[in-house]
């Protein structure tokens, strides 16, 4: 994290994903300034950086400079804010990220959190709940816990997309066996049904098919919906939150997709202990970039996301 900021000045969201970056600038006064543009496919770090100062430029010579700036992440950093892993684009490992970040925005505060962690403080804040856990569903899986209105673990993210559920599972990119992510995440349900199917699926082949009953489409989105109600019922478990908030691009593209982890969930619970109400994120796949906003606030000192 970087120095203070003044309390008026415009602050500044950024969403960072493996594949594009959401972007949110808002200051009193003035419209909002909203941009989404996606990564080169090269995954070349050179690239990436003179791809995101470009977009820095953009912003400050079309909207005007900001005070604050907050950025979800899905990468690993180290306490430093150096990247330690990130499967996505692996040029980013060693990245010294709090360096790069005061290179782009030298008159702005900025810090850096995982964007699950703040996704779920900007849900639980949204909901007015504050115990709940949050499970994102895209390229990967994020998640995140709220427990008494902070977020938690204090000192490193919650890496639910990492929680195994299958020792004998598919291969997660982290390189071990049976992580949620590796059976429950945008690109292995599609890989899933392209096997089924044989031949390669879109994310609108699934959704087409999931509207029409197809069985390679219903089957792969069912073996999901059944690992993250795994999860679901285990971290009721062991934290037992009020409740599971289930978002993400993937599943918010899905009809029925969340009630369908919900009713999987409610039907493994034991008895005298009722499983967490499981409901769609309200901000849908904008999540992260809302807690990133709220993130850039707290820098101001303005009405910020407790930490």
């Amino acid at each position: 994290m970087s120095g203070g900021a003044p309390r008026d000045g415009g602050v500044l969201g950024v969403d960072v994903g493996g594949t594009k970056v959401a972007l949110r600038a808002e200051a009193p006064g003035r419209p909002a300034y909203d941009r989404t543009f996606h990564w080169p496919r090269e995954a070349d770090l050179a690239t990436d950086l003179a791809t995101l100062a470009a977009e820095v430029t953009r912003l400050r010579d079309g909207w005007g400079p900001v005070a604050a700036v907050g950025v979800a992440m899905p990468a690993t950093t180290d306490p430093a804010g150096t990247v330690t892993t990130w499967p996505n684009r692996p040029g980013w490992t060693g990245l010294d990220l709090t360096g790069e970040l005061r290179r782009l925005f030298p008159d702005a505060a900025t810090a850096v959190a995982d964007d699950g962690d703040l996704a779920a403080l900007a849900e639980a804040r949204h909901v007015g709940c504050d115990d709940v856990v949050y499970l994102g569903v895209g390229t990967g899986i994020g998640g995140g816990v709220v427990w008494a209105g902070r977020s938690v673990p204090g000192r490193s993210s919650a890496e639910i997309g990492h929680m195994v559920v299958a020792l004998d599972g598919d291969r997660c990119d982290c390189g071990r066996r049976g992580c949620l992510q590796a059976i429950a995440s945008g690109p292995a349900t599609l890989r899933r049904a392209g096997i089924a199917r044989g031949v390669a699926v879109s994310f609108d082949d699934l959704r087409a098919g999931l509207h029409d009953g197809l069985p390679w489409a219903v089957e792969a989105v069912h073996a999901t919906c059944t690992a993250l109600a795994a999860a679901v019922v285990s971290l009721g478990e062991l934290l037992a939150p009020t409740m599971v908030i289930v978002g993400g691009g993937f599943a918010g593209g899905l009809p029925g997709f969340v009630p369908l982890v919900a009713h999987t969930a409610r039907m493994s619970a034991r008895p005298g202990r009722p499983v967490p109400v499981v409901t769609a994120a309200a901000l849908g796949g904008l999540s992260s970039l809302h807690g990133a906003l709220w993130l850039a606030h707290d820098l101001t000192g303005g009405p910020g996301l407790r930490r």
